[in-house]
């Protein structure tokens, strides 16, 4: 009887390694992978630079490269087209803080601001109450109320210098008609800080009604309802319920007027006081100081970067703790 004799298997030891495929190598793939994610990187770079790289450029040009030259100005005594200027370390910024015209300017920059941003904030908000009610010729009166925002400032201030005419203004005319002498306002130092007051004020009114009416119309209706249904007034209503929501556009006019107000007013004090006279607020003060009778162009730059940095702490100031009281829906 013949046995067949059985071939023994193969162990694993001795089966040849089986070869992988070059695509399956966990090594090549990482390596792939990373290749793929430079040249997308890549791609998004040059398509950033592309688009934003004239605007950096344009950005590093005219708003970093003049700040930093001012902070190199501010340090020096110089007179505009003199060939020579002396450097004097904080000297300028010293004589600001110490000096009495340095006092009276903030003094005057803090009463004008707390005049425009008051009173364009308050009246702003009563006259979007009542362009926010159903009243017969309300778009009309929205834009006639907005117009005045933008017109030119020079435009205005020769128009509101006319009215305020202590000789032939309408201003004059009404007060004479009332039996009141009309006060010097190109004269007095205090009537000429509340004449541009009122121009200001008149010119931003529409800007802060139009943005108080948009936050208004934001506000869910069915919630004043619930509130008149439960016998609410007007007052408690707006109290209670309009103000609370209105809190964000206040937060936000709050900010961007006070800004405003500090830089953005110079064509009124301009052509309405040549001079100052009680109007030198910080931004008119540059103009003075570096293109008026002094021609200080160092002693103008310091005062420059001191309003800078008044207006970057008041805003983060304002970020940081006048935010806590929004309520945001």
């Amino acid at each position: 009887m013949t046995t067949t004799e059985s071939r023994p298997a193969h162990t694993a030891r001795d089966r040849p390694e089986a070869s992988v495929a070059p695509e399956q190598d966990p090594a090549r793939l990482e390596a792939a992978r990373k290749k793929a994610h430079r040249r997308r990187s890549s791609k998004n770079w040059s398509l950033f630079l592309l688009f934003a790289g004239p605007n950096i450029l344009l950005i590093l040009a005219f708003i970093y490269y003049p700040l930093a030259m001012n902070l190199y100005f501010s340090t020096l005594d110089w007179r505009l087209g003199a060939p020579r200027a002396d450097s004097v370390g904080l000297a300028n910024y010293q004589r600001f803080f110490t000096s009495p015209s340095g006092l009276e300017v903030w003094r005057v920059t803090g009463i004008f601001t707390a005049g425009a941003v008051l009173g364009s904030m308050i009246l702003g908000l009563l006259i979007a109450l009542v362009l926010n009610k159903k009243i017969p010729g309300r778009t009309f009166a929205r834009t006639a109320v907005f117009s005045p925002y933008v017109l030119s400032g020079v435009g205005v201030a020769l128009v509101w210098m006319f009215i305020f005419d202590p000789q032939r203004g309408a201003l004059m005319f009404i007060l004479d008609r009332l039996g009141i002498d009309s006060p010097q306002w190109f004269l007095d130092p205090d009537a000429n800080l509340l004449m541009v007051i009122v121009v200001y004020v008149w010119k931003n009114l529409g800007y802060c009604a139009v943005v108080f009416l948009a936050g208004l119309q934001s506000i869910p209706s069915d919630l004043l309802e619930s509130a008149t249904i439960d016998r609410a007034g007007p007052i408690r209503r707006f109290f209670s319920i309009v103000l609370p929501l209105l809190t964000p556009t206040v937060f936000f006019l709050l900010v961007t007027n006070i800004i405003f107000s500090m830089t953005n007013a110079f064509d009124i004090l301009r052509v309405m006081t040549p001079t100052g006279n009680g109007t030198n607020t910080i931004i008119f003060e540059i103009y003075l100081q570096s293109f008026g009778q002094f021609n200080r162009a160092g002693y103008s730059a310091a005062i420059a970067v001191v309003l800078f940095f008044t207006l970057f702490i008041i805003t983060a100031v304002q970020l940081r703790f006048v935010e806590r009281k929004v309520h945001y829906q």
